[in-house]
């Protein structure tokens, strides 16, 4: 006997027959879909900043973690295919390492090596403005070891890995809020095959600012107060933004940056006290800046060209508040010095000084005397008024960190 169908079943006999198709349509594009494909790596930076950008074809759902030893930052790429020439990953900067591979036969893993720890301040997929397609852009700062640790710590509470975030998202804590001891970085200016300054009778300029920040280290951590270290410990060449990453990654509260340079003026003589600004003072700190800032072309270094939008960060990122805390401690140590040694007129300038660019670490520089002038030279060799020097540095610093939440006691 046949059975009647009716338009009931046949409905949805037709409604089973489109789920089945549809089901076989999907197994078939996922097996021919084709990947995204990302390409047009590019890195611009220094050693304190360094921003990523990837390009691609759709929207990326990029995560990343970070790993130590060495600190290390890894971006995974789902269903994402890099073509992207070699020459183009050169390492640069804060990054010394970058390479990259097939997780499985479309998932992608991207690695950056630092150069010690550091911080992600944006990791952010934004859509083109006037092209098709999206890119990946990263920021990366130098930070301190105990911020790396606390986003690891953050990293293993949460989910493991990281979705890409809006710009104002960070990574860790702020680089120098950490909670240990008041920490001082003592940059002994120039070194190795930049000498600096010469004096009249033979005294180099890198010779005389190690001798004094190995003093001056040693005056403060006999106090117990203090963790101090410096960015170098012998006659070796440091590039400028390499001097402010030790700073950043040691979580420093204060950095000082010590000096002793020339002037065609002989009789100028005394110490000087400088802060960062976007112009300079006056046309002799003007001079000076520029002279120190060509130090790494000066060792036969090779300057990598910053992007424009990295250096207006950098510019950014000098806080009003750590401006503020600048000067008021090269206010207070322009006092202490003038009851001890010697100042030119107008004690406290300012400048331009790339070595003072970290952006939320007070930093000045100190110029000791002019080895120019014999007065000042016969000075700096001279083991008493260093250390009478010191102690005026050292007794700024009490009253600096003292002013400061959370400085040792």
């Amino acid at each position: 006997m046949s059975r009647w169908t009716g338009p009931f079943q046949i409905r949805r006999g037709m409604r089973l027959a489109s789920l089945v198709l549809a089901l076989l349509f999907g197994m078939l594009a996922g097996a021919f879909a084709t990947p995204l494909e990302g390409r047009d790596f590019k890195m611009a930076g220094d050693r304190t900043h360094v921003r990523v950008v990837i390009s691609f074809n759709g929207e990326p759902d990029p995560k990343f973690l970070l790993l130590r030893g060495p600190h290390r930052l890894v971006i995974d790429l789902p269903e994402t295919r890099l073509a992207i020439e070699p020459r183009d990953l050169k390492a640069s900067g804060l990054i010394k390492g970058v390479r990259y591979g097939q997780l499985k036969a479309d998932d992608t893993r991207l690695i950056l090596t630092g150069r010690g720890p550091f911080r992600v301040d944006n990791f952010q997929v934004v859509k083109n403005e006037t092209t098709p397609g999206y890119r990946l852009a990263v920021d990366l700062s130098a930070s301190s070891e105990s911020d790396f640790e606390a986003a690891l710590a953050l990293q293993a509470e949460t989910t493991g890995s990281t979705s890409a975030t809006a710009g104002s998202d960070h990574v860790g804590q702020a680089a120098g809020q950490s909670d240990g001891r008041f920490t001082i970085v003592i940059d002994p200016g120039h070194g190795g095959i930049d000498g600096g300054a010469e004096g009249r009778n033979g005294t180099v300029e890198k010779d005389i600012t190690l001798t004094f920040a190995t003093e001056l280290r040693e005056r403060l951590r006999a106090g117990g107060r203090y963790e101090v270290f410096m960015t170098r410990e012998a006659d070796e060449f440091l590039r400028l933004d390499e001097r402010v990453r030790i700073a950043r990654q040691h979580g420093a509260d204060l950095f000082i940056s010590v000096h002793a340079d020339t002037i065609n003026l002989k009789g100028i003589r005394g110490a000087t006290v400088y802060t960062i600004a976007d112009k300079a003072s006056d046309a002799e700190a003007q001079a000076l800046a520029d002279r120190e800032n060509l130090s790494d072309q000066l060792a036969g270094m090779e300057i990598e060209e910053e992007n424009r939008e990295v250096a207006d960060i950098l510019i950014d990122l000098i806080r009003r508040e750590t401006h503020g805390y600048s000067i008021r401690f090269a206010r207070s140590l322009v006092e202490e010095l003038s009851h001890r040694v010697g100042l030119i007129n107008n004690p406290h300038r300012f400048a331009g000084f790339r070595v003072l660019k970290a952006p939320d670490v007070p930093s000045v520089l100190v110029e000791l005397g002019y080895l120019s002038n014999a007065r000042d030279e016969a000075q700096l060799q001279s083991a008493q008024w260093r250390g009478k020097a010191a102690a005026s540095i050292a007794e700024a610093i009490d009253t600096f960190a003292s002013g400061r939440s959370g400085a040792g006691g």
